[in-house]
Parts: C-alpha cells; structure tokens; sequence
C-alpha cells in the first residue's frame, strides 16, 4: 500500500466531487520512464483518524491516462461484478476476519518472541490475556478505535492462536465496500504499527512449524440466502465453489500452500470439503444457519495477504453469476 497527501480549498464528502490525481508509476514499476503517469480516481472517502478534523482518508484505484486499469487495479473488474444486476439484487454481504502477524522490527521474528527463540507451545495465546500472553495489545487497540472513528464498520477484535498473531473484522459489509473497508483497515493498521515501530505481515505462514498460519475467512450471504429456505440455496451455492476450487484458490493469495495443509485449523488445498461447524473444511456452515435453515457460510480458504476485490466479486461471480471455467 502508498499513500500521498494532498491540500483541498475545503471539506469533501462524495468522491466524485474530488479530483483525479497522479503519481510518477516508473517509481512502482507500474509504468515506464517515458510515459510514468499514473492516474488515481477517487473512490470512497473515510473520516481521517491521523489528522481528524475535516482531514479525510480517500480509497483511490489507478489507470493509465487513457483510462484503462492498470494490471495491479482489481477493484475495476470487481465492481463490473457487483454492479451486474442479478448481482446487485441479491445484496451480498461480506464479514472477512483479518488475521496479521506483528513482528520486531529489523529481526522479522514476531512480537513478544525472544529474537532467535521461541515462547512455550500454542494453547494460551487465543484471546489470552496478560504480559506473558499477548504481545502488541496497544497497537490492536489503536487500531480499534482508529478504525470506528473512521466509519470503517469494524466489527471486532481478538487475539489469534499463534503468539503476536492478532485478527479485527470488518463486516457485514455490502459489495465493493467490503474491499475498500478492508484495505483501509489495512491502512490504518500499516500507520498505526509505523508509529509503535512495528512491522505488519500479512504472510499466510510466519513462521514454518507447528504454529498456526493466518488466514482471511471470508463470511458470505445472499439476500436468498438468508430468507426461508435459504439453506439449500447455501447448499447449492457451496456446490458451484466446489467445482472452481483449483480457479478460487490460484485466486486467493500468494504462499496459501503453506498455511493449507489440512492442519492447525485448514483444509488441505488440494481438496475442497465443506461441514457444519467443521474448522478443518474448506467451507464452513454455522450451527445456527443449519438451525434457522438460513443464514451465511464461511470460506476459510482465503489467505491473510488475499486481496478483497478478487475475493469477494469472485464468490458472487461463482455463486450468483453461476461462472464455470472451461
């Protein structure tokens, strides 16, 4: 993620009334030396925690000057997704728990580790408390409450089962807000570690061994779904994810290999599997959808460093749209 700042005659709160701006993408490897502009169009505004007053953090996507989207600009595509009709008509909602690890700076080992060494076993660390338990609260905090001050609709925190390792949730979330929601929070995360000097890894395995990987669950429902007899539409939707595995997983994040290898927690990547209350599934159905007969589901494939566009407009193309790779 970058970041540029840039002075207004005076507040703004519709970012189609903020101007498109540019930077030099020779410097990002996003474009050449002699042609090196490219141009960012504002997309959704968020309230500035940083700077607060009429201070704004604004979600840019980039183009090149003719107006195309740049290779590395996948919010274009997954708004195509969500503005289709049959799409925009059935609401989908998105819940993503982000999970992140915290490391010390410099030694690129997690917080709260002895540098070159290890603490005790993983057991106490889930939602644990005290200083010999959990590692970088401040920070996780911070990052809270930036975060709600934002208008980010963050719904939750808590400390992850492998030490240093902490998770926040942003959702239920609409459409292509969920993924401008989640790489704000990453933003503001980014900032707020920048601040503590601590750095921020979204790799889906930290650290090789016996010790839990980070993932991006993604949580999803359809207004069909959550309606009366919403589960067999479930049903059938886990079905369509089932025969585009091989194209959902090349989708969801670099090193996703390492984290799924049907251990601590995860399906194994190579085979898709769904269950009721089953951590260990690809997909996972809630004992209270089951109950109700309506509800949400769970992916639980996605990595940590996923990114949401592609993740979130993939499972509507797959589930609504009915997308099937030849």
């Amino acid at each position: 993620m970058r970041s540029k700042a840039r002075t207004l005659p005076g507040p703004v709160s519709d970012p189609a009334k903020l101007p498109k701006w540019n930077y030099d993408g020779s410097s990002t490897n996003q474009a050449p030396g002699d042609d090196s502009e490219v141009i960012i169009y504002p997309q959704a505004i968020f309230k500035d925690p940083f700077r607060r007053g009429n201070n704004i953090l604004v979600m840019c996507d980039a183009y090149t000057p003719a107006g195309e989207p740049i290779p590395t600009n996948k919010r274009y595509n997954a708004e195509k997704i969500f503005s289709h009709p049959d799409v925009a008509a059935e609401e989908p909602w998105y819940g993503i728990e982000q999970e992140y690890t915290l490391l010390q700076k410099d030694v690129n080992w997690p917080l709260g580790w002895p540098v070159g060494g290890f603490p005790g076993p993983q057991g106490p660390y889930y939602c644990g408390v005290g200083a010999d338990k959990s590692f970088g609260r401040d920070i996780v905090d911070a990052h809270y409450k930036a975060c709600i001050y934002a208008g980010i609709d963050i719904s939750g925190i808590n400390g992850e089962v492998m030490p240093g390792q902490w998770e926040f949730q942003v959702g239920p979330t609409v459409g292509i807000s969920s993924g401008d929601q989640v790489w704000v929070a990453r933003y503001i995360l980014e900032r707020i570690a920048e601040i503590a000097g601590v750095v921020v890894s979204f790799d889906p395995k930290p650290v090789k061994g016996d010790w839990n990987g980070a993932g991006a669950h993604t949580n999803y429902s359809t207004k069909s779904m959550r309606s009366d007899g919403g589960i067999d539409v479930i049903k059938k939707a886990i079905e369509k994810l089932s025969l585009r595995h091989k194209e959902h997983i090349a989708a969801y994040g670099e090193g996703n290999e390492r984290r799924l290898t049907g251990r601590h927690e995860t399906a194994d990547i190579t085979k898709f599997s769904w269950g009721v209350a089953n951590r260990g599934a690809s997909v996972r159905v809630g004992r209270d959808t089951e109950k109700d007969g309506k509800g949400y589901f769970e992916d639980r494939r996605p990595a940590s460093n996923m990114d949401p566009y592609v993740v979130t407009s993939m499972i509507a193309e797959t589930t609504i749209l009915g997308k099937v790779d030849a």
